[in-house]
């Protein structure tokens, strides 16, 4: 198994590796497909942390983590009232970590994962996005969330982004990125990815 290379440039972490293949024995190869893949993801908790590494072990690609430059609070009440406040003024934080739209056009799919707030994504990842043009891409979202759905946040993508292909995404209760479910989860990543066409 080839290690992940790990660079950290101005602030910005991107992690560069090589499809990584599950246990020796398993089912899960990678599929043919050769385009180039981004997982992009804004993570409070680690929850969709956890699931962006998930789904690079099974597919490769590059990892891209959105940080705001202002922290948030750590107390998650605060983090809540502090997205609140986001929504309502309807900001976009500025952030610490940045990709050249040069480089996110080197890009074939772009997977965009983030936990949901108040129904969409964290206004961090509204930041991030309308930074680009990812019209003809593939875009796949994943989001965790404590309880209920994706909300409107595949919608709001689309609509950022009418003229891209928006998958199917996969949503996940983000108490299932504990560590005594990962096995479980990890599966469940799995079977989304077979679904999709990124394993077989």
């Amino acid at each position: 198994m080839k290690s992940i290379l790990a660079l950290a440039v101005m602030g910005i972490m991107i992690l560069f590796g090589t499809p990584i293949h599950a246990e020796e024995g398993s089912q899960i190869e990678p599929s043919d497909n050769t385009q180039r893949i981004l997982i992009a993801f804004f993570s409070m908790t680690n929850n969709t942390k956890t699931m962006a590494e998930q789904i690079h072990s099974l597919i490769g690609g590059d990892m891209f983590h959105v940080i705001t430059k202002k922290p948030y609070p750590t107390d998650y009440g605060e983090i809540l009232q502090a997205a609140r406040l986001e929504f309502d003024n309807n900001e976009r934080p500025e952030l610490a970590t940045t990709i050249s739209s040069d480089d996110v056009e080197k890009y074939d799919v772009i997977f965009v994962g983030f936990p949901i707030w108040y129904g969409t994504m964290p206004m961090a990842m509204f930041s991030f996005l309308e930074q680009y043009d990812l019209s003809g891409k593939t875009i796949v979202p994943f989001c965790t969330f404590g309880g209920g759905s994706p909300g409107r946040s595949v919608s709001d993508i689309a609509e950022l982004f009418p003229n891209a292909t928006i998958l199917k995404e996969l949503g996940m209760n983000g108490n299932a990125m504990h560590s005594r479910f990962v096995s479980r989860t990890r599966n469940d990543v799995a079977d989304w990815l077979r679904e999709l066409g990124y394993i077989r």
